[in-house]
């Protein structure tokens, strides 16, 4: 009998139906992404309550609210160096002992510094989370499954924004800010243990670090059958199948884009998330009336997100952006009004009306972002995706940072008018229209055979 043909493990999974193991390995990596959510969002939630504590103003307490944010840029591009060299498992599993650790201790903080300091710890450790989950995620998966699964993770961190948005007021008015730190960084521990216990590094993975017998004997056991894995070979837009880097010319208007992009939506994300319990409490609501508008708007998140993803095939990301620019501006000019003519005691229809705004606004820039992993995924090419994706949620945290940094000053700075805020808010809505005539790349509509 003739030798099998080799092939890579990616033309193997292609040719057979999804296992049990992948499916739980993508459940896993939706879980760390969820982590994401509850880390970042916590001290958004609970910061009226940090900051008559500390006794700081709103301005002042933006360095503690960017601090694991801007640890999070920079663990995204470590973390993914480092999961290339000792594997995603172990990173991963590190990334979330570090995490875990740093949310315990910030819960020990004492001032705006000392809680910016473990605040950066923590995002260092979750930046490197985020990368190789994304990167273990996409390796196990088909082709023909991949865009469609990684836009379904991007609601990961609004699902994270939505359980604390409803547990954290319910913790921090019960046992205190400080307690509810340390209850969700015990509770994240627990992650370390499932990701050494369930994950496994790919066989890509492992054939591209040279570790061919270790490679056939995991695809072995997921697919039931012996195949001659051969090592993946990337074509690079016309370049001989050399292997570039994101950073190549030839990625130029895709990062440029994606870069504009990433970052204008995170910052209306981020700015919306972060200081609405701010704003609005400062506006007549309760901190539970505000936690439960935040708790809403990672609800709708999670469905804009799969709504983009069925609007994106059928109509192709080009169309996508334009309709997320246009409507986000409509959305942030109504959302300032409706704040800005709210009642010193809103009414339940005053209420109703921010609620519905903002949880369209959750829809609408959690669907953009979901796009944005969407042409990550298609426009890269195989030899720089995992560092393309790196490379976009860098630039979706200097987005991010931003909001959180500067949203307290744009607050302060309108004197009890939101109107400087939610402008910022609107012009990053329009560079998403310009950033979408930047990118080269975009992904066409899937027209049905027949």
């Amino acid at each position: 009998m003739a030798a099998s043909a080799a092939t890579t493990f990616d033309q193997a999974i292609s040719r057979t139906p999804m296992r049990v193991f992948q499916w739980v390995t993508v459940a896993v990596c939706m879980l760390i992404l969820v982590s994401d959510g509850i880390d970042m969002q916590l001290l958004g939630i609970v910061a009226p309550l940090v900051i008559a504590d500390f006794g700081v103003d709103r301005g002042t307490f933006g360095i503690a609210m960017s601090a694991a944010l801007v640890g999070f840029g920079l663990g995204a591009f470590g973390g993914g160096w480092l999961g290339d060299k000792i594997g995603r498992r172990y990173t991963l599993a590190l990334a979330a002992l570090v995490f875990a650790l740093a949310t315990v201790a910030a819960g020990q903080a004492d001032g705006v510094w000392h809680m910016a300091g473990w605040r950066v710890i923590g995002g260092l450790g979750f930046g490197a989370a985020y990368a190789n989950a994304l990167a273990m995620a996409s390796e196990w998966l088909p082709e023909r499954l991949r865009p469609v699964t990684i836009s379904t993770l991007s609601v990961g961190t609004p699902v994270g924004g939505t359980v604390v948005g409803w547990l954290g007021p319910v913790l921090a008015e019960a046992y205190g800010w400080r307690s509810a730190f340390a209850i969700v960084g015990i509770a994240t521990l627990a992650l370390v243990i499932i990701i050494l216990v369930v994950l496994r590094d790919s066989p890509s993975f492992l054939m591209a670090r040279g570790k061919a017998d270790q490679a056939t004997r995991t695809a072995r056991r997921l697919l039931k059958e012996d195949i001659v894995l051969a090592a993946e070979r990337h074509d690079t837009d016309g370049d001989g199948g050399v292997s570039i880097g994101v950073l190549h010319r030839t990625n130029a208007r895709l990062n440029i884009g994606i870069g504009i992009a990433f970052a204008a939506l995170a910052l209306n994300a981020y700015g919306i998330l972060n200081w609405s319990t701010t704003f609005l409490t400062a506006g007549g609501f309760t901190l539970a009336q505000a936690g439960n508008v935040v708790s809403i708007a990672g609800i709708t998140s999670m469905l804009g997100s799969i709504a983009a993803g069925m609007l994106t095939r059928r109509l192709g990301s080009f169309r996508v952006m334009a309709l997320i620019s246009v409507t986000l501006v409509l959305l942030m000019v109504s959302a300032a009004f409706a704040v800005e003519t709210m009642s010193a005691t809103p009414t339940d229809d005053e209420r109703m009306l921010v609620l519905v705004l903002i949880a369209a606004a959750g829809a609408v820039f959690s669907g953009g972002i979901a796009v944005m992993y969407v042409i990550m995924v298609a426009g890269y090419p195989q030899s720089c995706r995992s560092a393309g994706i790196g490379f976009g949620i860098f630039m979706s945290r200097v987005g991010a940072i931003s909001a959180s940094g500067f949203g307290g000053a744009l607050l302060n700075l309108g004197a009890g008018s939101v109107i400087p805020f939610f402008s910022v808010l609107a012009v990053c809505a329009v560079l998403v229209l310009v950033a979408a005539f930047i990118i080269d790349r975009h992904t066409s509509p899937v027209r049905k055979a027949g």
